[in-house]
């Protein structure tokens, strides 16, 4: 039974339908479509499968999918963005940094591992922006504790007999004797107090020095771990540390920094570790979303017998197997089922093809996307379209020391000619070929910024002829530099 909590989680994606997560991709990614649309399905399908009946939801694997094409042609982009779309727990990892059990390196379970505590750190800041009010309200009111501390019954002063104006109280003691007085002390001290919450409020008092106490963990030494040891013993040092006792000391520290040491200790309070526990893996499970980069280096011909990193490239694909079609995998918040886990591989294969592949592991990958290299069109659309287009990012760093920069349209579409040309005549590393154009075009503008003061500088057509012409025309100066 799915719980309220993820069930929210899964009302969220109810708004981005396939258009609008196309549309919202079309803000930083150019071209590209069929991949696009291909991704916007498969998140479109996790919300889905929830709507259907309990009788079949369970049967619905996700279509998982291999991103095929060149360098630089968007694929790891679009991972990025659907990071940031998903509101589902993502994790990106590299297929290459993973070895064959019994080799020393990572195994590939531990990107489910990773993927855990992915989910972890999100449900743990959803919890903390529910409670964050209450917690700054405990916060505050433990700060005012320490700049003006309760005064204690025993050294409070005799109060003065009570005038006409006051309103007494009587004070029973245990022989049943009946006294009356004036709380004068503490009437003073619930003013003090007010005045200074307002301080505190206006952050009057953030370089006002507090003592306060600090838990510190016992040391647990790295020598306890042997080298090479099998993955998830890195769990060891952690459960050493919930083991053994929690010593405090006191610090003195200022106001602005016991704040922030105060609120975690607050919030550690008010979240039920259990509850975020059990919702992490329930969207594990449900959600989760696992971008496999660089799957083509994991790849190697099949039906020769080949010895050194080719074992372990085999051997890895084989781990993944049980991995992508569904299994049990050990964490140290429990196991986790990865039948429902979204798999979004993406590789260049430039040496290997997808049929390099071991057959099991293309069939746990049923939807195969080409994307495109990109044209000189491209670039120019590159430079132009996007929120993050590399213009804006160059022209914001300029502005940084007070200058302005601007590009002119035939400038930008002699960037893109030069870009597109020298892909041509080298290695085509598609839109990455535009930073090392950029920053061989500007570096001398940066350089001298600082010393040039306030001003304009216009990148059209000629400048950049001027600058790249002789670099692009020399064979050994284009290979090492651009």
């Amino acid at each position: 039974m799915t719980s309220p909590r993820t069930l929210q989680a899964l009302a969220r994606l109810a708004e981005l339908t396939p258009r609008h997560i196309v549309a919202e991709l079309d803000r930083y990614i150019v071209g590209q479509s069929d991949a696009k649309k291909s991704v916007a399905i498969a998140m479109r399908n996790r919300w889905r499968r929830q709507r259907t009946p309990d009788a079949i939801r369970e049967e619905i694997s996700p279509n998982n999918i291999i991103l095929v094409g060149p360098t630089g042609v968007g694929k790891t982009e679009i991972a990025r963005r659907l990071a940031k779309l998903a509101g589902a727990p993502f994790i990106k990892v590299e297929a290459s940094k993973f070895t064959e059990v019994g080799y020393v390196g990572r195994d590939v379970e531990s990107m489910v591992r990773d993927l855990v505590e992915s989910a972890m750190n999100m449900v743990r800041s959803e919890r903390e922006a529910e409670v964050e009010d209450l917690a700054h309200d405990r916060v505050d009111e433990r700060l005012l504790d320490l700049l003006l501390p309760v005064p204690s019954e025993s050294k409070a002063a005799p109060a003065p007999e009570p005038t006409s104006g006051d309103t007494p109280i009587f004070l029973v003691s245990s022989s049943g004797s009946v006294s009356q007085e004036v709380d004068v002390e503490k009437e003073r001290y619930k003013r003090t107090r007010d005045k200074l919450r307002q301080l505190l409020v206006d952050g009057q008092l953030e370089q006002r020095e507090v003592e306060i106490e600090v838990s510190q963990s016992a040391p647990v030494f790295d020598m306890m771990i042997p080298q090479g040891a099998p993955e998830g013993m890195e769990n060891f040092s952690d459960m050493l540390q919930d083991m053994l006792p929690k010593r405090t000391k006191k610090r003195t520290v200022k106001v602005s920094e016991a704040r922030r040491i105060l609120l975690q200790q607050e919030l550690d309070k008010l979240i039920d570790n259990e509850d975020v526990t059990a919702d992490a893996l329930e969207r594990v499970e449900s959600m989760g979303i696992i971008f496999l980069d660089e799957i083509d280096k994991i790849a190697g011909q099949r039906g020769q017998t080949l010895g050194g990193p080719d074992v372990s490239r085999e051997g890895v694909q084989r781990d993944l197997l049980p991995i992508v079609e569904g299994s049990n995998v050990q964490t140290k918040y429990g196991l986790v089922k990865t039948d429902h886990v979204l798999f979004i591989a993406a590789g260049a294969f430039h040496v290997a093809k997808p049929s390099d592949l071991i057959p099991e592991l293309q069939g746990r990958f049923p939807i195969r996307v080409e994307l495109k290299p990109l044209t000189e069109a491209d670039f120019v659309r590159i430079m132009t379209e996007p929120e993050n287009a590399l213009t804006k990012q160059y022209a914001a760093l300029v502005e940084a020391d007070g200058a302005k920069l601007t590009f002119t349209t035939d400038g930008i579409a002699e960037i893109a000619r030069i870009a597109a040309q020298v892909n041509d005549r080298m290695e085509n590393i598609g839109a990455r070929r535009l930073h090392t154009v950029m920053t061989t075009l500007l570096e001398e503008f940066l350089y001298e910024l600082p010393d040039r003061g306030n001003g304009e500088i216009a990148v059209d057509r000629k400048l950049v002829s001027e600058r790249l012409k002789a670099i692009v025309e020399d064979e050994d100066l284009r290979r090492y530099i651009l």
